[in-house]
């Protein structure tokens, strides 16, 4: 007797292939996957299109309103009039209370935080000098006022700290003032004062 030999459908054929084809898929996929994992950036490395931080800040909730004043080695000179330059840019104009309440949806939010940042994009060789100015006056105290100055690349690097007391409306004090040379580098820091505004207050 001859045996038959036994052969296989033609379906199961079909779905043999059809599996390694999804398995050689998902494989592919993986491998894909693995390779877009990147390493995470080491402790303290930020990437940002900007070179120097400024964060001005007063207490929370405080009424007053607080410019932050920045010039450049041109002479150009950052504030709430001239939110650009070039090199330097205002992110914020915090005017206080003023504003600080939002409406959406029917409900009713405040924001107490009084902060300021500036951001110089280009470190342009020269001097800068970065200034607060009591714009607008609601109590009788003085307010103290925190400038955080920091190198942000190739590391973040502390440049200055500190707090100021301004004593009213009108009041104007150099916070730091410091020398970049033609690398990028900030050499010289110091605290000289230099008024970059007139005393006079100006309407906003």
């Amino acid at each position: 007797m001859r045996h038959r030999v036994f052969e296989k459908p033609d379906t199961q054929d079909a779905f043999t292939d059809l599996l390694f084809n999804a398995l050689l898929s998902f494989a592919l996929l993986f491998v894909m996957a693995f390779l877009s994992i990147q390493e995470p950036a080491a402790a303290g490395q930020v990437e940002t299109n900007a070179e120097v931080l400024i964060t001005v800040q007063w207490p929370d909730g405080h009424p007053d309103d607080i410019d932050t004043l920045v010039e450049d080695p041109r002479g150009n000179l950052l504030w709430y009039r001239n939110r650009d330059t070039g090199i330097m840019h205002l992110d914020r104009d915090d005017r206080g209370n003023f504003a600080d309440q939002i409406s959406l949806s029917g409900a009713n939010y405040e924001t107490l935080i009084n902060q300021e940042t500036a951001t110089i994009r280009i470190l342009a060789p020269g001097e800068y000098v970065v200034n607060v100015f009591h714009f607008q006056s609601n109590r009788l105290t003085p307010v103290p006022v925190t400038v955080k100055v920091e190198k942000l690349n190739p590391s973040v690097t502390l440049v200055s700290y500190d707090t100021l007391l301004l004593t009213g409306m009108g009041d104007e004090k150099t916070a730091i003032r410091f020398e970049v040379d033609a690398k990028g580098k900030i050499l010289d820091t110091s605290k000289l004062p230099k008024p970059l505004l007139s005393t006079a207050v100006r309407v906003k």
